[in-house]
């Protein structure tokens, strides 16, 4: 597939003419925002969705909208219950599809929080790290057999990856004051990490992994944030580019800001994008300028030495939680 795709362009162009009948697709976070309508437009286009939700109660009203485009389209969703800050429902949910048996074409790793309050997970890992990226860590490593041959893993990453790198001596906040946006910029950094490892680890069976910057969009991701806060980011973000002489960021309406995911999972060249960082349905370009509203990715986000400690660390925590 060679169409250009870009900034605007929304999931149901991407997959415009696509045919996934037949092929299987997990999209953690699928109830709202962003993965649910990657789950939707894959099922449209006849694919079989799995979605991975925190509550199943709620999730069945909410995802609505994807069992009609399946029963278009000739696709399915089935939901599974998953708790990404709890190891022991991550367990549940992986031995649940590895029970199942059935393939997988692709893992889209979509679910996340953002800039949280200090907490820590009932494994005991600060929520931001634990959720984004150790829960995703453990599940996907878990389920890993029933990625077929060819598959692929789209892992979310954000902008928001420039603000800071992973802190392998203390990701966990036991040793510093708490900053809600650092640990956020670390998780998202560990997400861009995390597939450039599974990527090397995973190639010789021709899957390919990379990670994803969907895009700002108004979804229920900042929740966590006061309507004062989110405007005074918009305004900060609005500034930082205006004096790095870059244009306005643009916000994406939810369509838009799941076409990369869904570019990365079907459409993209899965060997260009192999352990890239991908923004707007392209691999971004790595820039280094200090600007955390920059576009493109740092180059931290894309070290192989970092990402394989990232990994080794990941195991240590993981395999130590009850």
């Amino acid at each position: 597939m060679t169409e250009t795709f870009g900034a605007t362009s929304t999931a149901d162009e991407v997959l415009s003419g696509v045919d996934l009948r037949g092929k299987r697709f997990l999209v953690t976070g699928a109830s709202s925002g962003i993965g649910l309508e990657t789950a939707r437009s894959l099922a449209a286009r006849g694919a079989g969705v799995v979605g991975a939700v925190r509550n199943l109660a709620k999730a069945g009203p909410a995802t609505a909208s994807v069992r009609d485009a399946a029963s278009q389209g000739g696709g399915s969703l089935e939901l599974i219950e998953l708790d990404l800050a709890s190891l022991q429902s991550v367990r549940a949910c992986a031995d649940k599809l590895l029970a199942d048996g059935r393939p997988l074409d692709a893992i889209i790793a979509n679910a996340g929080v953002m800039a949280t309050p200090f907490g820590r997970t009932v494994d005991g890992f600060e929520v931001q790290f634990g959720t984004n990226h150790l829960g995703h860590f453990a599940l996907i490593n878990r389920i890993e057999p029933l990625l077929a041959d060819d598959g692929r893993l789209v892992v979310l990453s954000s902008q928001a990856h420039r603000v800071a790198d992973v802190d392998l001596d203390d990701p966990n906040f036991q040793h510093q004051a708490y900053d809600p946006w650092v640990a956020y910029g670390r998780s998202k950094t560990a997400n861009a990490l995390f597939a450039v490892e599974f990527d090397r680890r995973h190639h010789h069976r021709g899957i390919r992994a990379a990670a994803v910057m969907p895009g700002n969009s108004l979804t229920d991701l900042p929740r966590h944030l006061a309507q004062e806060d989110l405007q005074g980011l918009f305004e900060t973000v609005g500034k930082a580019r205006a004096d790095a002489g870059l244009p306005p960021a643009e916000l994406k309406g939810i369509p838009q800001a799941a076409a990369t995911s869904v570019w990365a999972a079907v459409a993209a060249d899965k060997d260009e994008i192999g352990g890239r960082y991908l923004e707007d349905c392209a691999v971004a370009p790595v820039n280094d300028t200090p600007n955390p509203f920059a576009d493109g990715v740092r180059s931290y986000a894309l070290d192989a030495g970092k990402a394989r400690q990232l990994w080794a660390k990941s195991e240590q925590l993981v395999g130590a939680a009850p």
